[in-house]
């Protein structure tokens, strides 16, 4: 038995060699990451399939009592049978791919082993099978908890070995031949393959680590970016702006040059090919005009592809992507490269996120530009309720998930873009959508959650009917967010905030309210809230003012702003405003919200 283990460890290290190299390859770990697809689900096929079928050429011969250790077995003596590390590869194959790999793998595996022949011949091409089907159903549940363990992989796996020593007491003749047989290769067999389970799951689980890693860095280096080039791209497009902005992603990124155009000229090249791609020129190659045309991102990966009319052009390669302000195509930037292998995945996916981040900067920039000129000095005094530190303080969120929880990181830099872009929308425009402003508070709380997530909950309850409503922008995130700066402030530890918001139609009315259990409001402030601004320690209740006075302007006698409050008992602000809806909305808030 104990020599039977080492040649069978020997077997499992040949296969783990080969898986190792594997890992280290681009091609491999891409087919890891994206299994669900059919090309995907179809080469993991091939590769645990031909696991199984190498595990099978490299078997132990048992007969007789007696072990032999050929280096390549091609058939097996009809009173003999094989110990090797079939089942391996078939139960990693099953719960990495799920039911149709470990389908395919089992059949390839299990009728290659039938095909060696020996006494157990059709019992292990069966159990085998049977494997790969079992785990395979195991797989599909397996692959969605995100936080499996190899451990789990390594019970599973000897289960199955278990199964088919059983298999092969019930299935191979004679029985006494077959119990020998177990009794030999049972122990050997099933600690092979669960150590070889364990080791390979790890391997995995680094490649799935790696790529988490890669995910955090680079979020956190298209942050990085976006705050050294904030304060350019908010003077918009411009010469000046866009020379810095190149340079600072020249020197941050793998590029070799970066440049930077509106939709009619060349503002800023940095880099590679300056002599001849100079700024206030109109723009030199074909791509860049496609992408203005087309307003998605395109790549070349080669000089043909990039189209420059210059022929000494040492430019190779280029990621092209859109700046866009209000969904329309203003410029573009595109990262370029001497060669083209340096254009990798990673580069692709931080050059698209940078996109999507300056295009935000460039209508942060123009609603900047506009808030200057516009006369309507409630929408101004709301939009001066956007602190600089929210910004800052949910950058420094998003931060320090990019260390600990990459996709929740990515979740809340969307929800930062809609947050801000809710923001300048709001700014030029009268009426709103409901839905619109249910966003703009989701995107809200999705922020400030992420800081305090133990401080209070939030229940929206909104019915279907009132969705489209048109009301004025800014009215119920202002409202929310006072409640969860000021209701709950200095409240005892164990009493936790809530916050209820309400939307429904009453009659010919809407009526929204915001409804809290925290401290309440000091009686002497509560008759002037929302009539007056007030100095105290804890704000001016200018938001309050302007709500109600934006209100009355739109909707005169029509509608009503009421605020109840009760020492230590909570706030309830009531907003009761004609029922008016969108029809020309195509957007849809399914059902009732809650969070």
């Amino acid at each position: 038995m104990v020599n039977l283990l080492i040649l069978m460890l020997e077997r499992v290290g040949l296969l783990l060699i080969v898986v190792f190299l594997l890992s280290r390859l681009s091609s491999f770990r891409q087919i890891i990451h994206n299994e669900h697809g059919l090309r995907e689900k179809l080469m993991l096929i091939a590769i645990f399939g031909a696991f199984g079928v190498i595990s099978n050429y490299t078997g132990i011969e048992i007969g007789n009592g007696s072990i032999s250790s050929h280096v390549w077995q091609l058939d097996v003596n009809y009173d003999s049978a094989l110990a090797n590390t079939r089942v391996l590869g078939v139960a990693l194959g099953g719960l990495l791919g799920g039911p149709l790999v470990g389908a395919g793998v089992g059949l390839i595996a299990g009728l290659h082993r039938i095909t060696l022949g020996g006494f157990t011949a059709v019992a292990c091409g069966i159990s085998t099978i049977f494997a790969g089907i079992v785990t395979g159903w195991i797989g599909k549940r397996f692959r969605k908890n995100e936080k499996k363990a190899p451990w789990q992989a390594v019970a599973i796996g000897i289960v199955m070995e278990c199964i088919q020593m059983g298999i092969i007491l019930l299935a191979a003749k004679p029985f006494e031949s077959a119990l020998a047989l177990v009794q030999i290769i049972a122990i050997p067999m099933i600690v092979i393959n669960g150590f070889g389970t364990l080791l390979f799951m790890l391997i995995i689980q680094s490649i799935v680590q790696d790529k988490e890693r890669a995910r955090a860095l680079q979020t956190h280096k298209a942050l990085y970016i976006a705050d050294q080039t904030l304060p350019f791209f908010r003077q918009g497009l411009n010469v000046h702006s866009c020379r810095e902005v190149a340079g600072i992603i020249l020197r941050l990124t793998n590029a070799d040059a970066i440049s930077i155009t509106d939709r009619h000229q060349v503002l800023a090249h940095v880099g590679a090919g300056a002599d001849h791609h100079i700024p206030m020129q109109s723009l030199s190659t074909e791509l860049t005009k496609q992408v203005l045309e087309q307003g998605r991102i395109l790549t070349a990966k080669a000089k043909e592809q990039i189209q420059c009319f210059h022929p000494n052009c040492p430019l190779q390669a280029a990621i092209v992507l859109p700046l866009q302000v209000h969904s329309k195509t203003v410029g573009t930037l595109k990262l370029y490269f001497t060669n083209p292998n340096q254009m990798d995945q990673v580069e692709q996916e931080l050059a698209e996120g940078l996109g999507n981040l300056f295009s935000t900067q460039l209508e942060l920039a123009e609603a900047e530009l506009q808030s200057k000129l516009l006369k309507d000095a409630e929408i101004k005094a709301l939009q001066a309720q956007v602190h600089p530190h929210f910004l800052f303080n949910a950058i420094n969120t998003i931060s320090v998930l990019c260390r600990t929880d990459s996709e929740k990181a990515r979740e809340l830099l969307l929800q930062l873009s809609v947050f801000f872009r809710s923001n300048l929308q709001g700014a030029r425009q009268t009426l709103i959508p409901l839905e619109k402003e249910l966003e703009h508070v989701e995107a809200y709380l999705s922020l400030e959650q992420a800081r305090f997530p133990d401080k209070y909950t939030v229940r929206l309850a909104i019915e279907p009917t009132v969705e489209k409503v048109l009301i004025p922008p800014f009215t119920l995130q202002p409202l929310v967010e006072n409640a969860v700066r000021h209701a709950f402030a200095k409240m005892q530890a164990k009493r936790k905030g809530h916050v209820t918001i309400h939307g429904y139609k009453e009659k010919d009315d809407v009526i929204l309210s915001i409804e809290d259990n925290g401290k309440g409001i000091p009686t002497d402030l509560l008759d002037i809230l929302g009539k007056h601004t007030v100095h105290s320690s804890e704000g001016t209740g200018t938001a309050l003012y302007n709500i109600r006075k934006r209100i009355e302007e739109i909707y005169g006698g029509e509608a009503v702003f009421t605020i109840d409050s009760e020492r230590n008992s909570g706030t309830r602000v009531v907003i009761r405003v004609p029922y008016s809806e969108n029809r020309w909305g195509d957007q849809h808030v399914e059902g009732v919200y809650s969070r």
